[in-house]
Order: structure tokens, then sequence, then C-alpha cells
């Protein structure tokens, strides 16, 4: 009788099988050290590629914003070497309350921001909608006729919308005088210029956040409308219980947009009013450059700066706590 001998198959290794082939004197590599140098060669990698960026970021804009920020607590003037100062503390600041020329502008740019948002958040909504929904031709060149409107540079746009509100030969006061109506100063009555400059930026934004809520509506799977229509759903039922609940984030973010656009609204106040009449129009941007090179007030233009800049960060931050909220 033939004994046969059976040979073990092939063992995964282990342990000690490792162990057995490793030359002796040699340690076993520890896989959680291993992660750790991957990710600080990862990480110097990532900061060396980044650092060009994060220069240019440090120099041109911390390095201004710090600098800005102490000249704020001094008395410096443009026409004097920077460096050639006085230190006078808060009183910069404590002269923004003090000062009716800019407490009328900063109640002109918060009036600004609620009337450009309360315009122009649901005029582009309401455009988006219809571009987007109904699948009609020439869709898309309506989209770019609309954006448009936001590359063009704002002293084109200004020229043009200078010469509507013309008074007498203008457009728009011609039409109320073939009407037979005393034809409104737009831009030289204290009650309608800030209105008609409100008009002009809503003409000249629209475009921009008509495609970014369209961007928003594309990621609306048609599912739900498809759903919503099967349970009887008109279009307005569609709109309030699909559309608005699932573009809320792009809403939010236009809705912040709009706000911080319009805080710091600079070039259709200086090149159409000139913050008039009577201080209208004077908001905090422009009160910056008059302070600065008009009256000679570095120190101040400064600390209008910082307030400026205060303002906008609160109202990121608001928007951002919002958002998570809704989540």
């Amino acid at each position: 009788m033939v004994s046969a001998t059976l040979h073990p198959g092939p063992q995964a290794p282990g342990p000690q099988g490792d162990q057995a082939r490793r030359p002796p004197g040699t340690r076993a590599p520890r896989r959680g050290r291993t992660l750790t140098h991957r990710r600080k060669v990862e990480h110097f990698w990532s900061g060396l590629f980044l650092s060009p960026t994060l220069l240019i970021i440090g120099v041109f804009t911390v390095v201004p914003l710090l600098i800005t920020v102490v000249i704020s607590f001094t008395d410096w003037s443009v026409f004097r070497p920077l460096g050639d100062w006085e230190y006078v503390g808060l009183r910069n600041y404590e002269s923004l309350l003090a000062n009716t020329t800019r407490m009328q502008a900063i109640w002109n740019t918060i009036a600004y921001v609620v009337l450009s948002v309360v315009f122009t958040v649901p005029l582009a909504a309401l455009v988006a909608m219809l571009l987007y929904f109904p699948k009609l031709r020439g869709a898309g060149v309506v989209r770019v006729a609309l954006f448009a409107t936001y590359v063009i540079p704002t002293i084109a746009v200004v020229i043009v919308w200078g010469n509507l509100y013309a008074p007498g030969y203008g457009p728009f006061s011609a039409a109320f005088t073939a009407l037979g109506l005393p034809a409104p100063g737009w831009l030289s009555d204290p009650k309608l210029a800030l209105v008609s400059v409100v008009v002009f930026n809503v003409w000249q934004m629209l475009g921009y956040y008509v495609i970014l809520l369209t961007a928003g509506l594309t990621q609306i799977p048609e599912e739900l409308y498809e759903a919503a229509k099967i349970d009887g759903a008109g279009i307005l039922r569609q709109t309030w219980s699909v559309t608005i609940p699932l573009l809320r984030p792009t809403l939010l973010f236009v809705v912040l947009m709009t706000i911080v656009n319009s805080i710091q609204v600079f070039d259709p106040i200086y090149l159409l009013t000139r913050g008039g009449p009577a201080n209208a129009t004077n908001v905090l941007s422009y009160e910056i450059q008059r302070a600065a090179f008009e009256y000679n007030k570095a120190g101040d233009a400064a600390a209008l700066s910082v307030s400026l800049l205060m303002i906008v960060v609160l109202v990121g931050a608001v928007v951002v706590i919002v958002t998570r909220r809704k989540k």
C-alpha cells in the first residue's frame, strides 16, 4: 500500500511568515507612521504650490488692510508721507456718529441696499424661471443679452442712462410730456435720485443674477416636478413647494452678492450724481473717496473703510448662519 504525503496548500502571509522572511535586525514598518509621513509630504507640496498665491494675497490684500486699520487711528493726510501722522485714538470713529453728512451716507447706503435686494432678487428669480421652464427657442440668446449688461463697462452704461434720465429730451421725460404729465427730475429731485440709481443698478446687475439662478435651477431633478404633476400640483404650487425650497441656497447666495455689491457701490454714484442732490445719493463708498481726496482726511476715510468692512463681514456672517440653520 502506497502512502500519500499531503502537502499544505499556499497560506496567506501572516505576521509570523513576514517575520520569518524579513532579514534579521529589521523592524516591521508601521502603517500609521507611513500614513502620517505621506500626509506631511502632501501638505508640504500643497503649501509649496499655494505659496505664490498666498504671497500675492498677503502683499496686496492683508498688508493694505492692516495699514488701513492703523491709519484709521491717526490724522494722516494723503498729501503727507506715509508715517507722518499722529495717533488720535478713536476720535475718527467717534466723529462718524457726530457728522450728519456721514450719518446720512449710512442711511442712504442702507436704503440703497434694501431697495436693490427687494427689486433685484425677486425679478431675477422670475426671469430665470421664465427662461428655464418653458423651454422656449431663443432663451439662450436672451440670457446672453441679459448678461451683456453686466460685462459692458460701467462708463458706457452710465452714458446711455444719463441720456435716458436727461430732462427735456430724455426718453423717460419725453414719455411723461407726451402723456401731458410733468416730467420728474429723475436725478435732480432728492426724493427720486436714489431710486433712479437703484433702477440703474437693477438693470445692470440683473443678467448676472439670472445666470446664477438659472444654474441653480438646473440642479433640481425633473422627477420632482413629474411627481408634483401626478399629485395634481399646478405651476404656482410647484414653484412654492419644489422650486423655491430647492433653490434656497442659490437665492441666499444671490441675496448676499446683491448686499455686498450694493454696499460697495461707487461708479454709478460718482458718474451720475456725485452724491447729490443735497447728499440724497451720497453713500459710504463715495463718502470715503470725498473724505480722502476732497477733504484731505485720510484718517477719517480709513475709519469709514474699516466700518464698511465690518458691515460687510457682519452681513456675510448673518447670511451664513441663516443658511446653515435652514439646512
